[in-house]
């Protein structure tokens, strides 16, 4: 009976722990975009990145979520490392909201509302009618499914009379020891549990059984709060330094909280205590109270801790800065992904964008790259070509690699359940690498033609020199124009500039060929000199086609 008591419980928290996974995907589903451009837009200063930090957490429900999102906008240079300082702060508040809907769960029978839940749920997803308002309702089916089998769990172990239970914890006096022992197991069960919410369920659990006191429980919670920042540590270990930087700031926040409280930790409780209506010393107390005073000694910690870190933002910037210094930066000609090294994200959404991010960087590589081809067109001195052409080989096995590891990254991202439109956006991304990595091998191949050209000892006129010229520089404003395009906001961007940069290639190239066969006619030059000459103007503009390719993929046109 034991057993099926125990598997009851463990069965109730990954119900939970699901629930909230569902609930805050479809919520970012819901929100999609927004969420970014809110992140993005609310932090002007200090106040509004908290503001914004906890709106966000409500909204998904999950403060790993928030903490991973904005260690991901430093990463790509979205946020300042004080800004996202003041969103972390921001987030610990709006994480609360979790501990209440779970002590609400725990003070009144939620059975009843469940059923219909799950039916409007099942309805709206069937139908496809407001799909993802579904899902977020089928989450929270879950959730609050989880909570009543947990409460009616808690009851069946009925652990206050169980006297080995009993004597386990009674053997833990009230006293610092005990505090700090609770503490650690907090830290160490969320870090490996990687939720936060499913630990203080257990606590609540803990609690309204009479196996723990509030005084331990609330050790539990303080625990768990060191321990939430696992998540976003672990998310920027291969991330940037200032996105590292973010990571370490949230847990110098929530340890910083959790000393000032170990100081007033005894006053503390009791004061919270006496808010809730409850006396912490008493041998019964009403378990719904216990749960409510576990959600708001959470509030009360992160609230004060915001209150008392908010002004020092600065300089927690700089103890940052000086505990994380920055890595050696690698070469720019060797391979390497600059926003998607950390692994996936918590949600599909993020991870679309991380992978957009890194498209930009594979454009950008591809330009310099050209700059390359430009200077090879121009040098004659033996050494120095055979470097530059060798930089350009390397560059070309580069744009290989990065076709090849954003794929897959996209790969793994879809077999996650997804919105139609990320669908659609990765659908356009994986269109957008595959043309990035043509116009790597078009870069490429020009370098072979103007190898074979050195190595032959072929001399262009001034004529062609200077025709050789133009069409570089129409093939480098095009590029210039989708290095814009896919950094920036499509929505920013129209085709008509890419359109005018294609057609003056197309007319430059139909009056160079027809020129070229004038030319070698009136032996202006040779047929190889030509030969050459022609090969390097149609693979420029095939260059320009790959580039209009990924300018249409990006602004979402139809092949």
């Amino acid at each position: 009976m034991n057993f099926l008591i125990a598997f009851k419980l463990l069965g109730s928290i990954a119900l939970l722990i699901y629930g909230m996974k569902v609930m805050s995907e479809a919520l970012q589903k819901m929100a999609g975009p927004q969420l970014r451009h809110l992140l993005g837009k609310m932090t002007t200063n200090r106040f509004s990145g908290v503001a914004t930090g906890a709106l966000v957490t409500v909204a998904v429900q999950s403060s790993a979520a928030t903490t991973v999102m904005t260690v991901s906008f430093v990463n790509a240079a979205l946020l300042t490392l004080s800004q996202a300082i003041s969103v972390i702060m921001g987030a610990n508040i709006g994480t609360t909201m979790s501990a209440w809907i779970m002590s609400a769960g725990f003070s009144f029978n939620i059975a009843n509302v469940v059923w219909p839940v799950f039916l409007v749920a099942i309805i709206l997803i069937q139908t496809g009618k407001r799909r993802y308002f579904g899902d977020f309702l089928f989450g929270l089916s879950f959730l609050l499914f989880a909570l009543g089998m947990l409460k009616q769990t808690g009851t069946e172990l009925d652990l206050a009379s169980n006297p080995a239970v009993v004597s386990f914890f009674a053997s833990f006096k009230t006293n610092y020891l005990t505090v700090l022992l609770f503490l650690l197991i907090g830290t160490l069960l969320t870090a490996l549990v990687q939720s936060s919410a499913a630990l203080m369920a257990i606590t609540m659990v803990l609690c309204s059984t009479g196996a723990i006191t509030i005084f331990q429980g609330i050790a539990l919670v303080m625990g768990e709060n060191i321990g939430t920042t696992v998540t976003a540590n672990l998310a920027a270990l291969n991330a940037n330094t200032q996105a590292r930087r973010t990571a370490m700031a949230h847990l110098l926040f929530n340890v910083f909280g959790v000393l000032w409280v170990l100081i007033v930790f005894f006053p503390f409780v009791r004061a919270v205590c006496r808010i809730v209506g409850i006396d912490p010393t008493a041998d019964s107390v009403d378990p719904a109270r216990l749960s409510f005073a576990l959600a708001a000694f959470h509030t009360g910690f992160n609230v004060i801790n915001t209150a008392l870190l908010i002004g020092f933002v600065p300089q927690i910037e700089k103890l940052v800065c000086l505990i994380i210094k920055p890595k050696k930066t690698d070469e720019e000609d060797e391979f390497r992904l600059k926003f998607i090294r950390g692994g996936l994200m918590k949600t599909p959404e993020l991870s679309v964008f991380q992978a957009q991010k890194e498209i930009a960087t594979f454009s950008k590589r591809m330009l310099r790259m050209f700059g390359m081809v430009k200077d090879l067109y121009f040098t004659e001195e033996e050494d120095k070509f055979n470097e530059i052409f060798a930089r350009i080989k390397k560059y070309e096995e580069i744009s290989d690699r990065m076709e090849s590891e954003i794929a897959k990254y996209l790969g793994q991202v879809g077999d996650a359940h997804l919105s139609d439109d990320t669908k659609a956006k990765i659908r356009e991304m994986l269109r957008q690498i595959g043309e990035l990595e043509s116009i790597g091998d078009s870069f490429f191949n020009l370098a072979r033609i103007l190898r074979r050209k050195h190595d032959e000892k072929i001399l262009f006129t001034e004529e062609q020199i200077a025709a050789g010229t133009e069409m570089a520089h129409l093939v480098e404003a095009a590029m210039t124009r989708m290095n814009d395009i896919l950094a920036g906001h499509r929505e920013d961007f129209t085709l008509d500039q890419s359109i005018e940069i294609e057609s003056r290639i197309n007319e430059l190239r139909d009056t160079l060929r027809a020129r070229n066969i004038q030319d070698v006619e009136n032996n202006v030059y040779t047929y190889e000199a030509g030969n050459v000459f022609m090969d390097m103007v149609s693979e420029s503009e095939k260059a320009g086609d790959y580039v209009m390719n990924v300018v249409e993929a990006r602004l979402g046109v139809e092949v």
